[in-house]
This record gives structure tokens, sequence and C-alpha cells, in this order.
């Protein structure tokens, strides 16, 4: 017992300082916190109130963030979902990374037929990674967490050593697979390793509306709201699993697919959103996924049940006297997306940062990897705080190892934000951050200080390679391209890609102009 006591205590007591015993939070956390991590999907960083949304409503999120601490300047680790997922897990970024992309790994059949991974679960999931890939929940579980993850998954698929079971996890409910996460009424969930089967129909993502449908009338779009609603049935399992492990620290990975399109919504919010927003034009799905006949009111109605339930889990973390002992953090896989009936330049919804196609989701400009950050966690987290310490999803591994008391590994390249959390003053800051993205044309980001450089149409074959440099500082939406008056700030970025980028396992992730330097 006395050395699981010193395994908890030591780690904190080698982060004190002296004068820290006089603010009103704690700097040395003595037990073992729970730690809940809500990632949502696709939330761009305008889109909470906290971060100055203005048409859709997040009042629990917003209240994280006036009982916690705010962050202005953190990123993912890429842009679009599996990529992003993997890093955050490991605590490695894109230069170093196995999974830099999405990746669906078809060589195995028709991946993309809703139909056939119904009848056939061999062909869902993603390229898996290696057996032996340590993630934070294998950390957690080794010190003594029972971990959990509701959600979508997106990392391997059903039947390889590449599921969340076998990836640290003691628990798991969602979509294995990202392809079917396009649908909010699947056919089936996983409860661990097995499907559940829902009271659902086959209707598979990008249908349209039957022939001849009138698009002012709400029948025709009723095929596409059906019984079972997966986030739903996602929550309650979340709650199940937090009355099951109340005596024992747990951590729970909440990978909520909201917002990402599909855009299917509860009807009492889509209501709710079009009282407020008024008539307007139907989405018909000519952008993929799902017709809406409401597609602002539908999108905003997602996004208000995602913070809905946030409050219901912290109102329940409260009643069952939990709340005081977790560590809550909230943010987003990547930028706002541009399809599916989504309409980010309406909502500004990666304000102060454009938003629209080629700079959010999918892309290295700001709108698509600055996402927002909030983390609370009572007694030790300042309420009402607000930090531009720039942090990325790739710190998460090394943050909660100083929290949770585990050996962080050797190989990541994440900093812990643990003393910003603590309002100390011994937080440690990166030099850099980089990000290589072989999709989308190939682009590659790299971040210093208010320094920023951005290469992109590296492997696009109708577009020769752009070169930019912008100064964050000065011009935070990325407008003015100054790369040839700073050759200096250009050659420290190119020794950075020399010393960073290794050449990726899947050759689907290779971007061979890296090899040739910046």
């Amino acid at each position: 017992m006395n050395k699981l006591i010193a395994l908890i205590l030591i780690p904190f007591a080698l982060l004190s300082c002296k004068d820290e015993a006089k603010k009103d939070v704690s700097s040395t956390p003595s037990v073992k916190p729970n730690i809940i991590y809500i990632l949502a999907d696709d939330l761009g960083y305008a889109e909470l109130g906290a971060y100055g949304q203005e048409k859709i409503e997040t009042p629990n999120i917003d209240a994280l963030a006036k009982e916690g601490m705010l962050f202005t300047q953190h990123y993912t680790s890429a842009p679009v979902c599996a990529p992003a997922r993997y890093m955050l897990l490991t605590g490695t970024h894109s230069g170093h990374a196995y999974i830099r992309g999405n990746e669906e790994w078809g060589e195995r059949g028709e991946v993309w037929n809703y139909k056939a991974m119904a009848k056939d679960s061999v062909l869902e999931g993603q390229r898996p990674m290696p057996d032996s890939t340590m993630t934070i929940a294998k950390k957690l579980k080794g010190v003594g967490y029972n971990t959990a993850i509701f959600g979508k998954w997106g990392l391997g698929a059903p039947h390889t050593q590449s599921i969340p079971t076998k990836m640290g996890f003691d628990y798991f409910f969602g979509y294995n697979c990202q392809r079917q996460a396009h649908t909010y009424y699947p056919l089936h969930l996983y409860k661990n390793e097995n499907r559940v089967h829902l009271n659902n129909d086959t209707i598979a993502p990008n249908t349209k509306l039957a022939k001849g449908a009138d698009i002012n009338e709400p029948e025709s779009y009723a095929p596409f709201t059906l019984n079972d609603y997966a986030p739903d049935l996602m929550f309650e399992e979340l709650k199940g699993f937090v009355d099951r492990n109340k005596e024992k620290p747990f951590f729970i990975y909440w990978a909520t697919p909201i917002p990402h399109a599909a855009i299917q919504a509860p009807q009492k919010w889509v209501d709710y959103y079009k009282n407020k927003f008024g008539k307007e034009e139907p989405y018909l799905g000519e952008r993929g996924y799902f017709p809406h006949q409401n597609p602002h009111a539908g999108y905003a109605a997602m996004v208000s049940y995602l913070d809905e339930n946030v409050g219901k889990l912290v109102a329940k973390l409260k009643a069952d006297g939990l709340y005081e002992n977790t560590l809550i953090i909230f943010t987003s896989d990547n930028g706002p997306t541009f399809n599916g009936g989504s309409d980010s330049p309406w909502f500004d919804s990666a304000k102060p940062f454009r938003s629209e196609q080629g700079r959010g989701k999918g892309f290295v400009y700001e709108g698509g990897i600055r996402v927002p950050m909030i983390a609370s966690w009572p007694g030790n987290i300042k309420p009402g705080t607000t930090t531009d310490h720039i942090s990325v999803h790739y710190d998460v591994m090394a943050t909660l190892a100083d929290v949770a008391g585990y050996e962080k590994p050797g190989y990541t390249d994440g900093v812990s934000f643990l003393p910003t959390l603590l309002s100390r003053e011994d937080q440690k800051d990166h030099d850099f951050l980089y990000w290589e993205f072989p999709e989308y044309g190939g682009q590659l980001a790299i971040r210093m200080g208010d320094w920023k450089v951005v290469k992109s149409h590296l492997k696009d074959k109708k577009n020769e390679p752009k070169l930019e440099l912008f100064n964050l500082k000065k011009d935070l939406k990325e407008t003015t391209n100054v790369a040839d008056q700073h050759p200096e700030i250009l050659e420290r970025a190119a020794k950075i890609l020399k010393s960073q980028h290794t050449e990726p396992t899947i050759e689907k992730f290779r971007i061979p102009a890296l090899s040739e330097g910046l």
C-alpha cells in the first residue's frame, strides 16, 4: 500500500514549486483523478459560445469554461479523423506517426459499400495499428485505471489486434468504422468485440430524396430519421460505465461523432432552431450524406444536443460525488467541414479564421487545425481562466503521465501542459509544432512561435508546390505570404523538416517531396 501511495505522490512532488502554496488552486494533486476526454468530431474553433459562437447555443460546455480553463492556441495533430485520433492516443506528431491520413484498407473489397459491410464485418474499419502500439489507455490501465471508449474508433478493424479492447480499453461501445459513422441511424454498433444490432432500416449514406418528392414537405425527409439514434445509445452506455466504476479511478474517452455529417438530430432541437433561424433552403444531398429540409437548424441542433449531454454528464458526476475529483477535457478532432449540408461560413465556425473549403477540415491552415479546448478540474484548475499556451493533441500522452503517474514514453513528441492547468510558472514551451499531411494534395505546416510555414500541393499533379510563410501575431487569418522576406525563418523550418520527417511505413502516406527539403 505504501508503494502505491508513493507512486501517486512522487510525480507531483517533483513538479511542485515552493511559491505555489500561496495559490488558490492545488499545485500537487494527491490522489488519482478520474479523467474524461471528450473529442467532438469536426467541431470548429468558434462553434461554442465560449469561443464566440453567436448562433449555436452551448451553455453547458460554456459553463465548463467558466469553471475551468479555456485554451486559445490548442491544435489538433492532423486535419482529419483517423490520424488525429492516432496521434492523440500515441503522443506522436505526423512526422513520426504510423497513421498519417485516412486509410480505408481498400484491398479487402467493397469497403465503401454500406450493404456489403452490413453483411460482412471483415469489410468494416480502417487500416490497423501495429500490435505493439502504445496508447494512453494502455498506460492508464497500467497504473490502475478502468478505461473505456464511447463513440467512434476509426483506428482498426474487427477481427484484428487493432480494436479498442486490445489497445488498452476495458470497455467499448460505438462505431468501430468511421465510414459506418456517416449515419447516426446505423444497422449496428459494437459492444466490445461484438455487433449490437439496432432497430433501423438499411438507409445507406448518400441516399437521396425519392424521385418526385416535394422538397418542401417534411414527409419527404422522413426516411432519414429512424428508430435507434446512436448518440443516445452511446451516452446511456457511458453513464452506465460511470455507475459501475465509482470506486476506482476511470478514464473515459468520449469520441462522440457529433457534429460530423450526416445532419441528423433530435427533433426537439431541430424545431428549436427552426423557430430561431426561420425558413431556409433545403439541402438535397448534393455534397454527400443525407438531405435535410433545414440544414442550418439541423446542424445547430446536433451541437446543442451534444452540449445537453455534456450538461447531463456533469450533473451526474456532481450527484454521484465524483465531479470534484474529475479532470474533464473537451476539444475537437479538427476544424469544421465543408460538406454534407453543413455551412461553416454561415456559422463563422472557425472565427477569427476562415472556414470555407480549403481553409477548414482537411487543410493545415489555422481553420483546419486550431481547435477549442476547455479543461475543468475543481480545486486544481482556477475557475474562469484563459491561457494562450501553445499546445497540441500529441501533448496529452505526456500531460496524463504527470496527472496519473505513469511513465511517459521516451519517444513522445508531446510536452505536458499540466503546469498550465495548475497555473504554475514552470510550463515548458514547444520549440515548434509539426504537421505533414498526405491528403488534399499533400501538405506541410510548421509553427515556430509566431511564425508558421505552410507548403501545399506536394502531391498535386495539377499544381506546383506552394510555399507560404505567415506571421500569426500580425496576420492571424493567414492572408499575407511573406516567404520572400524572411529566408532565415525558412532556413530554420527546413532544419526542422529534415530532423522530424521520417518515411511512413504505409505507402499511401508518403510525400516524396518532403525528402527533398523545404
